[in-house]
């Protein structure tokens, strides 16, 4: 992955600019973090990067292609199929059971129903939460929530995994172990990780850190030898 941008938002009286030009490469299989306080710019970054949003300025490459010039349809594919995506407060539905959210992304899938539940019961084997399966959000402590929120992430296979604050609603114990998780799927399944983090110290577990303020990169250097 590889972006040469600019985010700005236009029509106010002062225009408001997000990034100032980043120029940023990804490599497969990397586990990267990209840091800065508030405001810096970082989850606006992590939208372009999930094709969540567009830039305003310059091209992104993902995989080798320009995502300006694929259409709607090619974008959604990509965000269902080529990237998983944690969020801070995890996005489960909340009358649903922990198997359900992680069928979510099958929603449209051809597969019969049985195998998707099948898929679905192994990606919850895998983050430890199968005997949770038929609870609902609301009897999930927050670690098991997002341990949820991984599964169904994976439930694709997806090459890319962005986590956007995912130890921000957690305790510091808690939050080593889904740290763990994202090492496992790392080492083990060769996942390229981008983490989106204003901790130092959970930064400092990645490859490498890139930091981040007032929409600039003001550092890239490494962090955990792999």
């Amino acid at each position: 992955m590889e972006q040469i941008i600019k985010r700005y938002y236009i029509g106010q009286p002062n225009e408001l600019q997000i990034l100032n030009g980043i120029d940023l490469t990804v490599e497969k299989g990397e586990f990267v973090s990209i840091v800065g306080e508030s405001g810096s710019g970082k989850s606006t970054l992590m939208n372009i990067i999930g094709v969540l949003d567009r830039q305003t300025e310059g091209r992104y490459f993902l995989e080798g292609r320009d995502v300006n010039m694929m259409r709607d349809e090619e974008r959604s594919a990509i965000r269902n199929r080529r990237i998983g995506f944690v969020f801070q407060n995890f996005n489960l539905l909340p009358r649903a059971n922990a198997l359900k959210n992680v069928m979510v992304p099958l929603m449209y899938s051809e597969e019969h129903i049985k195998n998707q539940k099948e898929k679905a019961m192994e990606m919850l084997e895998m983050v430890g939460m199968q005997e949770r399966a038929l609870h609902r959000p609301n009897e999930l402590s927050g670690g098991q929530k997002q341990r949820v929120a991984i599964a169904r992430a994976m439930i694709n296979d997806p090459a890319i995994i962005l986590a956007d604050e995912p130890t921000g609603a957690l305790d510091s114990k808690t939050s080593h172990m889904v740290m763990d998780l994202f090492h496992e799927l790392h080492e083990k399944q060769g996942k390229t990780i981008v983490l989106i983090t204003h901790s130092q110290e959970l930064a400092a577990e990645t490859q490498r850190i890139v930091t981040i303020r007032d929409g600039n990169v003001i550092s890239d250097n490494g962090g955990v030898k792999a």
